[in-house]
């Protein structure tokens, strides 16, 4: 009886200790430690230590722990996954899971490129009015069909392009019948009837409506990877002029461009580069995303931009510092130069997310030629210790020497490049 008694004391003890250390400043600063670090092969990562913690790996291959009284230190020697277990006087107090990404490289854009998107279908972009015998009517509007929708099908035949649209529609017009019209509104399929009207001053057969099949624009390449040739740029969606919507892409190409002039930019009015495609209209690659992190496809070849031609290894989110960085891009023809900028702010991120970092021109050069930041820079990478850190995506309005930019493991991934696959498979 006084065994038992003493061995539910000896375990209420120690179960009032465990609770007491739970609530140690020191211990709750470790316990408040990220479950998850990701981190580059040879990188090291230093854990502060608050308290007499000791770390131990399940496998040292991966991970070399450095324990000093001052710090827990943790270095990738290579890739793969591991845990670090952190105990108190023996007893585990946190787990903390190890993600090591082998040193991926991928080689920096800056180039200007011309951009000819091809619509999943023929999009409209407004109504108009058809003067008829009975009085002005829009037959698309009167059939329900919004300024944003995309005619995918017309009489259970593809449309592809403006010149599929014309055919059906007078033949519906003559025989005084409707069209059977599939439109994709969002991600919504919708079906409806749109009979032409004939406009009594042209004397022909009209829908009320607006379209247009493709669309075209300048912007800055990003990156690509010299072993698959994926590439990313833009930073951003494309979205129509007219509509405000991100456009739905069947597919399109990239050409280079040249840059003719600048408007420069000014407070509450941004400014813009002015480019032609080149003479030769040379594609050099095929667009099949047009996501919120940019365009992304793969190139025919490999492309340089006579200032950084050689790989440059990456920089996740967390390793992104406030200070000094550059940007590479073109101001004048094809010439791809560096500007200096100021990483003024940036948040280690666990998501993809589109503004990452708050940035600001300091170049004096790049200040006089353009203001600041400009439509057609989106895109230009950005360059810090030499490591590619993220892209050029918006400028601020109210302050054209201003913007942000996109983290680059978020444009990899878009682009189909799984930096952390790539490690899990160095590592098995």
């Amino acid at each position: 009886m006084n065994s038992d008694i003493l061995r539910k004391l000896i375990g209420g003890i120690l179960l009032v200790s465990l609770c007491f250390i739970g609530f140690l400043k020191p211990v709750q600063q470790y316990i408040q430690l990220p479950n998850k670090i990701v981190m580059m092969q040879g990188e090291e990562v230093i854990l502060p230590k608050a308290a007499p913690v000791s770390a131990m790996s399940a496998s040292h291959s991966k991970l070399a722990l450095k324990d000093t009284t001052e710090a827990l230190t943790i270095q990738a020697d290579a890739a793969g996954r591991e845990e670090v277990l952190l105990e108190l006087a023996g007893v585990p107090i946190k787990k903390v899971d190890v993600e090591v990404i082998k040193d991926f490289k991928v080689i920096p854009g800056g180039q200007s490129i011309g951009v000819k998107l091809n619509t999943l279908g023929v999009l409209v972009v407004g109504h108009h009015l058809v003067q008829t015998e009975d009085g002005k009517v829009s037959p698309g509007e009167k059939a329900g069909i919004q300024v944003g929708d995309m005619i995918t099908e017309i009489n259970g035949e593809k449309i592809e392009e403006l010149a599929d649209v014309a055919p059906f529609v007078q033949e519906a017009g003559e025989s005084k019948e409707a069209l059977d019209v599939i439109v994709r509104r969002d991600q919504e399929t919708i079906q409806t009837e749109l009979k032409p009207m004939k406009d009594s001053n042209e004397n022909s057969y009209k829908l009320g409506l607006y379209i247009r099949d493709a669309a075209a624009g300048i912007g800055t390449m990003t990156f690509y990877d010299p072993k698959s040739k994926k590439y990313g740029a833009l930073g951003h969606v494309i979205s129509d002029m007219d509509t405000k919507k991100p456009i739905v892409v069947e597919d399109g190409e990239i050409v280079h461009s040249t840059v003719t002039s600048i408007e420069k930019g000014s407070n509450g009015k941004p400014g813009e580069k002015l480019a032609r495609f080149t003479g030769d209209k040379e594609i050099i690659g095929d667009i099949t995303r047009n996501s919120p992190f940019g365009i992304f496809g793969k190139l025919n070849r490999d492309i340089k931009n006579g200032m950084l031609d050689k790989a440059l290894p990456i920089a996740l989110s967390h390793q992104i510092k406030e200070g000094p960085a550059q940007i590479l891009t073109v101001v004048d023809g094809e010439e791809v130069e560096l500007y200096d900028i100021e990483i003024v702010s940036t948040i280690p991120q666990k998501f993809p997310a589109t503004k990452g970092m708050v940035i600001k021109v300091t170049d004096p050069d790049l200040l006089e030629k353009t203001g600041g930041i400009v439509q057609g820079m989106s895109g230009s990478p950005i360059i810090q210790d030499g490591k590619l850190i993220g892209a050029v995506t918006h400028v601020f309005v109210n302050d054209p020497t201003s913007g942000y930019g996109v983290h680059i493991e978020w444009m990899l991934n878009e682009a189909g490049i799984n930096i952390y696959e790539e490690g899990r498979e160095k590592a098995s």
